[in-house]
């Protein structure tokens, strides 16, 4: 009987668990929120929470908070990441070299705040390999976590890709 076929190379089995993009936010300014909010709300106002201090400061946040989709990263903060090579026109795709996006999950903790300094970075936690009608199929899952300045979990989100 002949090896059973992967898609598991020794390459994914060594990043397995380990933490990797790691990227400090500069400091979130009200500024940025409101202008994120504006955008999200664009044609509508956006919830007092995101930009009027007196009204937020009357909530249970006892202040401006971010939307759970802000992102403070959209800034330019310098980011070292490897970029993947393109596939090559004319070039066969080798087996597990179709990649698509098989969505992702947010868990969201303590909300983002102005002076918040967020932290993130990301590890594959796992793969499930299946027969697939293209063939051997790979599901592999990266949880990326955002965490504030003082530790706490803002934001958990597991992308799933899908390889075959």
């Amino acid at each position: 009987m002949g090896q059973l076929e992967t898609l598991v190379t020794p390459e994914l089995e060594a990043q397995k668990g380990v933490w990797t993009d790691e990227a400090t936010s500069y400091p979130v300014a009200a500024s940025d929120i409101r202008k994120w909010a504006i955008a999200v709300y664009w044609g509508e106002t956006p919830p007092r929470i995101y930009w009027d201090e007196a009204y937020a400061r009357s909530t249970r946040w006892g202040g401006i908070i971010a939307p759970d989709d802000f992102n403070p990263f959209a800034w330019a903060v310098p980011l070292v990441r490897p970029r993947p090579a393109g596939a090559v026109p004319g070039q066969e795709t080798k087996k597990g070299g179709n990649a698509l996006n098989g969505g992702m999950t947010d868990k969201f903790g303590v909300k983002m705040r102005p002076g918040d300094v967020i932290t993130t970075r990301s590890r594959l936690t796992h793969w499930e390999e299946r027969q697939g009608r293209n063939g051997l199929t790979l599901y592999t899952y990266v949880a990326t976590e955002w965490t504030n300045q003082h530790g706490q979990p803002v934001k958990t989100r597991v992308k799933t890709t899908i390889r075959y």
